[in-house]
């Protein structure tokens, strides 16, 4: 069992900046991939960014590629967003889960143990 607590989302002017954190509890952290995922309202819960077990090898959605960058510390385990050029569109819920099969993975069934999720609020 892995629990993950989000925090560092808040609200934030288009243009600036927020850093998310997930942290995990469990010695097991270290082991598994972990990505991110948002949820606006009315809308499905979407892909965001993932991250290998190493952090070696990272992913993002085509809408935060070269804005968000997903980073991990497994001495915290701690995985971090950490989100550049916020636009009104980036306003979601955002929420951490863990990826037990490892890899660069996308979609939410393949991903287990959520978050409760922290609110980012980006107005124009």
């Amino acid at each position: 069992q892995v629990q993950l607590v989000e925090s560092g989302g808040g609200l934030v002017q288009a243009g600036g900046s927020l850093r998310l954190s997930c942290a995990a509890s469990g010695r097991t952290f270290s082991r598994y991939a972990m990505g991110w995922f948002r949820q606006a309202p009315g809308k499905e819960r979407e892909f965001v960014a993932t991250i290998t077990w190493s952090g070696g090898n990272t992913g993002y959605a085509d809408s935060v590629k070269g804005r968000f960058t997903i980073s991990r510390d497994n001495v915290k385990n701690t995985v971090y967003l950490q989100m550049n050029s916020l636009k009104p569109g980036d306003t979601a819920v955002y929420y951490c889960a863990v990826n037990r099969r490892g890899g660069l993975l996308i979609s939410l069934d393949q991903y287990e143990y959520w978050g409760q999720g922290t609110q980012v609020t980006v107005s124009s």
